[in-house]
Order: structure tokens, then sequence, then C-alpha cells
């Protein structure tokens, strides 16, 4: 199985060039289904230790439905497959320019969520324009065991979010342990306490904003994944779903750009338009790194060769 390795602002992802199972064809999102539910060994084995790394999120490409687009994409982390993922996204086009099937200008990917494009600024910038992105739910409370009430917003962003304003706790590289333990209970009690989308959908990341030390940053967020890791990156999808908070708050302008860094401190700008649907159109610009092309092996002998599980 061939792949390339990128990391966006220290979040590592793994793009599959082949060597992925046959999902068949129709759309993209029937076949993010079928990838869930029936190859979970797969991309677990891909991304568990040893052979994958904590935080990591890989990128199948698959063949698009829509022939406008270069190609699509199903991204997945160890614990799940995923509907966008904003700063894989961003690993992707570089990945691809690396590959030389794309050099600078727009592009257009195909996502289980829609169809999103990829601008490439350069070999390691890239301007990620999002599905309408939107918030459902203002000022939800939810009970959290031993911290009490939490209040934040459920918004979608092509993955589904509370995002609590300001963190109970200071985002800070010390307070990563404390950080992780409080946003997985906070989204065990929006489970338990049917805090969901439209349709059901159940929270599946948590973002703590805070504020900046830097005055030219607007603030600073912790975002916890869906297999209990942090983004590294202040996550794209994530703060897809923010600017759809800060636009219904009124608080940030239509084309207004504002910087948002992650815990560890890497950088998106961010900035969107009014969608069509009442949400809004988020784009985020970002840099990526590849580090590595290789080949991995799965031997038959190998008592590891499907990852650690504990």
């Amino acid at each position: 199985m061939r792949v390339i390795d990128s990391h966006t602002g220290g979040m590592p992802t793994r793009v599959i060039l082949d060597g992925g199972p046959d999902l068949g064809s129709g759309p993209l999102a029937e076949r993010a289904h079928r990838f869930a539910t029936e190859h979970e060994a797969f991309y677990k084995s891909v991304l568990l230790e040893p052979r994958g790394q904590p935080g990591m999120v890989g990128a199948l490409l698959v063949a698009p439905e829509d022939s406008e687009c270069e190609t699509g994409v199903i991204y997945f982390d160890a614990d799940a497959v995923l509907g966008m993922c904003g700063h894989g996204t961003i690993g992707l086009g570089v990945t691809l320019a690396h590959l030389g099937r794309i050099g600078p200008g727009t592009h257009k990917v195909e996502t289980p969520a829609g169809v999103i494009s990829v601008d490439l600024l350069d070999a390691n910038t890239v301007r990620v324009t999002n599905i309408e992105s939107r918030r459902v739910k203002a000022s939800v409370s939810v009970d959290v065991e031993a911290h009490g009430k939490v209040t934040g917003d459920l918004a979608y962003g092509g993955n589904w979010f509370f995002i609590v304003d300001p963190s109970p706790i200071a985002v800070d590289p010390c307070n990563i342990r404390a950080l992780t333990d409080l946003t997985i209970a906070i989204r065990e009690a929006c489970i338990a306490q049917d805090v969901l989308g439209e349709n059901g959908e159940p929270v599946d990341h948590v973002i703590l904003q805070d504020q900046s030390h830097n005055k030219n940053v607007h603030s600073r967020n912790f975002v916890l994944c869906p297999d209990d890791q942090y983004d590294r990156s202040p996550c794209g999808t994530g703060s897809s779903a923010r600017l759809a908070c800060l636009a219904a708050d009124g608080v940030l302008a239509s084309g207004e750009e504002i910087v948002q860094e992650s815990v560890i401190g890497s950088p998106y700008r961010l900035s969107y338009q009014p969608g069509l649907n009442g949400g809004v159109i988020p784009t985020l610009t970002g840099q990526a790194h590849i580090m590595a092309e290789g080949k991995l092996i799965f031997a038959q002998n190998d008592p590891f060769r499907h990852g650690i599980i504990l």
C-alpha cells in the first residue's frame, strides 16, 4: 500500500494512493458508509500504532462521482470515518502538488460531506473553501460529571461540534491532559443528554476556545477528535463551525479575516461568505509539509498487523 505522510500545523495526514478496499461506485457518502461499516479493521490497521501515530488522519483516494473533481477522498481517524477534514485537505493539496497531479490554482475535491475547493497558493500553502457550515443550537447547557454545568453551541462544519467559549480551563500545552479529560466528558454528556443534530447526529468533536497571548491572533482553541486525540492544528471543520457561530452572533463580518491558532500555536487564516441556506461558506488557509513517502507492509506473521488494540 503506497502512502504519503504530511503534517498540517503539526497534525499528521496519511494519504493512501493505492491498496485500499474496493468500495464500489455511487455517491461518495454511500461509499464512506460502506468503508465505515465493512472495513473497520482496515482503517484501524493503517493508523493505530505501531504503523500509525496518535492523532493521524487517513485520506483514502477514490474515484469522484463528480467528473469536475480532481479526486474523491474519504477521511478517517483510528476511531471513525469522517465527513470532512480541513487539515487533511490542506495536506492532500500539498500531497497532490508533490505528486505533480495539481499545480497552482483552484481544484475541486469530492468528500462525503460535499464538493469543496482547494486553492494551491504555493508548494506548502493551501486555501480550502469548505461546505456550507451552520450553528444548529446556541447556548446549550449540559451537566458534565465532575465539572458541573457547561454551556456551548452545537454547530456543523463537515463534522459535529460542541463549542465552549470561554474554556473552563486555560488552553495551554501544559493543560493538554486536563483539557482532553474535560472534552471527553463533555462529549459523553452531549450524547447522553441528546444534544444532537437535526437528524439525530451525535457530537463527535468538542472545541474549547480561549484568548491568545498574541495580539494578532483572534483566539486559541483545543479540539478533541473522535479518537480522543487532540488536534495539533486549529481544526479546519471545527474552525468552519466556529465561523458559523461568530457570524450568527454578529461579531464577525463577511469577508473579515481572523487568525485562529491551536493549542500548540499553529495558525489558520479564516474568513467566510454568506451561504445559500442561512449558514456560511468558510475559507481556511494553512500550511502542510511532506514528511515521508513509503509502502505499508501487512505481513501475515506480524502479530500487530491490525494495529495495537487495547
